[in-house]
């Protein structure tokens, strides 16, 4: 499946309002044909920062994932998770 990944790696320090930012982002990732691949809190963490959240989610294009991350809708559901979360996040091309 070629396309990129979008990958979070998410210490959640405020769950219920984190919530909220979950619920209000998924109509943008639909919208820029975001799927979600994996969501949990389920993991093993083998290098690196330990992070209590993890989700990969594929988009179409980097470009596609990009416009999601940088658009009105996604931008006013991040708005929602000032001071709820630590994270890392990043793009990457799908390999062929």
């Amino acid at each position: 499946m070629p396309g990129a990944y979008w990958i979070a790696h998410i210490t959640v320090t405020d769950p219920e309002a984190h919530g909220a930012y979950a619920k209000a982002a998924g109509p943008a990732f639909d919208k820029f044909g975001g799927k979600i691949l994996a969501r949990g809190t389920r993991y093993v963490t083998l290098e690196g920062r330990e992070r209590g959240r993890h989700v990969v989610i594929w988009f179409p294009s980097v470009e596609q994932a990009e416009a999601c991350y940088h658009s009105p809708e996604y931008q006013a559901a991040l708005a929602l998770t000032n001071g709820t979360s630590e994270r890392d996040l990043v793009v990457v091309e799908a390999a062929e």
